[in-house]
């Protein structure tokens, strides 16, 4: 079990690195950074290979819709050298609102274009002439599309790795399934290990039988608001507003996919509640609505004992990273929780 930390997108971001410098001599294993619609997820990496040494990196998400394919490979490639190999390339479609919303291009066939989209970056990884025909993308493009000057290229630089792993946020069946079959890495939300192969485990085996051996087995991340203490059970208060933000308002009535997935979890009724009191503005009220159970199977709040009793059943449900959001208030208190984190994974 590694583990992991998201870096946040909130507040000065040079104190971020800083506290990760901090946390990587504590022993921790990932650096996650996000890309929502705030500062861009890749100065941020190249700022933290910069001051890092083992720590590696990822970027968890880069949506596929905002950049061009090649763009994207460059991208980690240039990631991957900066940081010594110690990069991720970590990939999701993201959603409609943001994509139309925020990027102003079509929300269309997401998983389509994550295939193509990996076979394209692990392309130009190998330095090949750049020529790719596929339903969503036709490089380079056809002359009656453009000029008719664009020729295939490869990339000028040599990479670090020819194959930088690849990691792909999933959540529907489908797209958990091409994970499983193209990516290194999958990263779902809200793991809950007694109840992920009911939800998970088809998919993963569909596409795990399609899976190329070479890529190896598949690896797992999850984030999980962790706390480490004997009077710690008030904070799982402090997890409600997150969930109820994506469960009610991360996206439009019938088009949610954390909604979708608290519903296939087994909380349909609540998801309903929930969404309805949050798209009515009714924000307090809908984080309320979230059923304990569900609130306390995504969270390591508690004891030590009980945290080291979750943490065995990720690792024996397959999660191989736990990406944490620690819930301390203070620097200092999150150090001892990622030395805590460190131990029970060691175990």
């Amino acid at each position: 079990m590694r583990i992991g930390i998201q870096a946040s997108y909130a507040g000065g971001f040079q104190e971020t690195a800083a506290e990760i410098v901090d946390l990587e001599a504590a022993g921790l294993d990932l650096a996650m950074c996000a890309e929502v619609y705030t500062f861009d997820a890749v100065s941020q990496l190249g700022y933290l290979a910069a001051v890092t040494q083992r720590v590696e990196l990822m970027s968890a998400i880069l949506p596929i819709y905002s950049r061009t394919p090649a763009l994207t490979a460059m991208t980690a490639a240039g990631l991957d050298f900066v940081s010594g190999g110690r990069f991720t390339l970590g990939l999701g479609a993201s959603g409609p609102q943001v994509i139309e919303g925020w990027h102003g291009v079509p929300y269309d066939a997401p998983l389509q274009r994550t295939r193509e989209v990996v076979e394209i970056c692990r392309q130009v990884w190998r330095r090949e002439r750049l020529v790719h025909e596929g339903p969503k993308y036709t490089v380079p493009l056809p002359a009656d599309q453009g000029t008719g000057l664009g020729k295939p290229l490869k990339l000028i630089n040599t990479p670090v790795r020819e194959r930088i792993p690849v990691m792909l946020a999933a959540l529907g069946p489908k797209n958990v399934e091409l994970a499983a079959e193209i990516a290194e890495v999958w990263e779902p939300i809200w793991f809950m290990p007694e109840r992920a192969d009911g939800v998970w485990g088809d998919a993963l085996r569909a596409g795990k039988a399609k899976r190329d051996p070479a890529l190896g087995d598949l690896q797992v991340i999850c984030g999980v608001p962790v706390a480490i203490g004997e009077d710690v059970d008030h904070l799982h208060e402090h997890v409600r507003p997150q969930l109820a933000l994506y469960v009610g308002g991360m996206g439009a009535k019938g088009k949610n996919f954390y909604n979708d997935l608290a519903r296939r979890y087994g909380f349909e009724d609540a998801a309903e509640t929930v969404q309805e009191l949050y798209l009515s503005g009714r924000k307090d009220e809908a984080a309320a609505a979230l059923p304990d159970e569900f609130v306390r199977k995504v969270s390591l709040i508690g004891p030590e004992g009980y945290v080291a009793e979750r943490v065995a059943a990720y690792a024996e449900a397959g999660v191989t990273t736990l990406a944490l959001q620690p819930l301390d208030d203070s620097r200092e208190s999150r150090l001892r929780t990622v030395e805590t984190m460190r131990r029970l994974a060691d175990r």
